[in-house]
């Protein structure tokens, strides 16, 4: 440590303020082994420290715990100290936490289970589910540092500003209101401008199941909670991936919603105030039900009513009605649905684990009698410009601010560089040519009816997260294949579909005479990726949420029995 650096002070006595705040019972007594020794510190690794309950408790998804804690089988207490326990346990195994506040969650676990004693009913549905937020949400009393060192001790970089006493969020306002627990906050890369969670404060965020690779970003945090069931479900935001690439990464489903559907109200934020392309809130969990458990109890507190920016669109039992109803026509032989799969895009190549995930996903639909066609869209090279335009608009002066406050070093991972920012004329500019982007995906969109065979345009798009499973640390170099949605706003749900394999993942696999396999990327490193977390995208249009949570479902369900053959 030098003199001139005091923020190395700093993030150090934050970081081990954190690891205080973990009871004593729950520290771990021997040093974690080296990841060269033990990659994956899911399932049996993690179990060796907690009770048979607590396992049962932990692994259980939010609609089984919720059906529980909301019936007064399981108290809310019981079920709020395994989950604070077993995220105890997971930051300490890959660095995933902020802000721990557990004694204040185990309170409000105990008012919970007065409640129902008292009225024999739950506070809302919700009751007693913990639920993990991504540490951009205020909650009263908890510090929000944002992954900067220059946030400590203030509210969001304002000296001598008590707000974070008690300010919170809209989110968490509602997750209270719905009964829900709130006991820990998740890390994140400073900037939130990153795909892997590094900064100044915990350090790295590694991948539970592969703890070589990286947990991804911005939501990188949440991502490991959850993969390593320290949380059942938790809320993520995203601008340019940062909800799906961690569920990708660490086999989970993620919601990206349009955006004016989940409040935002008094979150922090980077570049606030810019508004070409919104950053959205959506949740995490190792199930889809889940995540529709979470959307649509959210949209029950009527958000729009509360930030100016949400839609007044609660949620459609309507839409998701009618597509069960083509879901069963389908299985009935009735009816088939149609999806458009795009392999690659044409501008960045994918590792041969994505390229099998794809495959598995592609027979799926096959098996289950569905149209698959092609995917030929707009240039997508158009949408990645467009996006990092966007995200570099004020040419870096935010981003170079809060770094300031402290002085820290900024992560070679983040995306944002110095330049010079946008005129008005080349902000209205960028608007313009957005809008005439979406404007031709649209139409794309539109015209697959053509080739449907259905008369109607194709139900949804699958494509890759990424170019490559959870990824080698500082090898994150592309987000094209998630920003484009941003660009678009539209619906897109991660789902996990297998894991990279060394002895499969190779090019005899792939190539034959009647195959070509040049979007293919060989040159990748299978023995540091064997184990690594494999999901796709899977993308609808515009405020398509509940018919994409409902697709989700029924295909995750049939994927992974195809995976499971292949």
């Amino acid at each position: 440590m030098t003199t001139d650096s005091p923020w190395l002070a700093q993030g150090e006595a934050k970081r081990q303020a954190i690891l205080d705040a973990i009871p004593a019972k729950w520290r771990l007594a021997d040093p974690v082994p080296p990841a060269t020794e033990v990659r994956d510190v899911t399932g049996s690794y993690i179990q060796q420290y907690l009770s048979e309950r607590e396992i049962e408790i932990t692994e259980s998804d939010a609609v089984h715990i919720a059906a529980q804690t909301t019936t007064g089988r399981w108290s809310a207490v019981e079920v709020a100290e395994a989950f604070c326990h077993r995220a105890a346990l997971a930051h300490q195994l890959v660095n995933c936490l902020h802000e721990i506040f557990f004694d204040a969650a185990i309170e409000d676990a105990k008012k919970l289970d007065a409640y129902y004693a008292e009225h024999k009913a739950p506070m809302g549905p919700l009751h007693g589910l913990p639920v993990s937020l991504k540490d951009q949400f205020h909650v009263k009393g908890v510090e929000t540092t944002m992954g900067y060192v220059g946030w400590i001790g203030t509210f969001q970089g304002k000296k001598d500003d008590t707000r974070f006493r008690t300010e919170e969020s809209e989110l968490a306002r509602e997750l209270r209101n719905l009964g829900a627990v709130l006991y820990c906050k998740t890390s994140v890369p400073a900037t939130l401008m990153a795909g892997e969670t590094i900064n100044n404060i915990i350090g790295y965020t590694w991948n539970p199941k592969n703890r070589l690779l990286s947990s991804g970003g911005s939501s990188g945090g949440e991502g490991a909670l959850i993969a390593l069931r320290g949380s059942p479900v938790g809320f993520g935001t995203d601008i340019g991936g940062s909800v799906r690439i961690p569920a990708g990464f660490n086999y989970l489903y993620g919601l990206r919603p349009s955006s004016g559907r989940m409040p935002y109200q008094g979150a922090a934020n980077s570049m606030d105030g810019q508004s070409t392309i919104l950053s959205v809130i959506g949740p995490l969990a190792p199930t889809a039900r889940s995540l529709t458990l979470l959307f649509k109890t959210v949209l029950s507190q009527k958000p729009w009513f509360h930030d100016p920016l949400v839609l007044e669109l609660p949620w459609r039992d309507a839409v998701a009605e009618e597509t069960r109803l083509r879901i069963d026509q389908a299985k009935a032989g009735k009816s088939s649905l149609t999806f458009g799969i795009m392999h690659w895009d044409g501008i960045t190549r994918v590792h041969p684990p994505i390229a099998r995930g794809l495959r598995i996903v592609e027979q799926t639909l096959k098996r289950l009698g569905h149209r698959v066609i092609p995917w030929n869209p707009p240039s997508h090279a158009t949408a990645g410009t467009l996006g990092s335009t966007a995200f570099s608009m004020d040419g870096g002066a935010d981003l170079a601010h809060h770094f300031g406050l402290s002085g820290e070093s900024k992560a070679s991972q983040v995306i944002i560089t110095d330049k010079e920012p946008l005129s008005m004329t080349e902000l209205a500019a960028l608007n313009v040519a957005k809008r005439e982007y979406q404007k031709q995906y649209m139409d794309y969109w539109n015209s697959t009816a053509e080739v449907t065979g259905t008369g109607s345009p194709v139900d949804g798009l699958f494509c890759p997260l990424a170019p490559h499973a959870a990824v080698i640390p500082n090898e994150y170099h592309y987000v094209g294949y998630t920003s484009f949605v941003n660009v678009l706003d539209y619906t897109s749900v991660a789902m996990p579909v297998t894991f990279a394999d060394k002895s499969i993942d190779v090019r005899s696999a792939y190539v034959s005479t009647a195959e070509s396999a040049d979007h293919i990327e060989w040159n990748y490193d299978a023995d540091t990726y064997h184990g690594a977390p494999v999901g796709v995208q899977f993308v609808g249009r515009r405020l398509q949420e509940e018919k994409m949570l409902t697709l989700a479902e029924y295909i995750g369900d049939e994927i992974s029995k195809t995976a499971e053959t292949m």
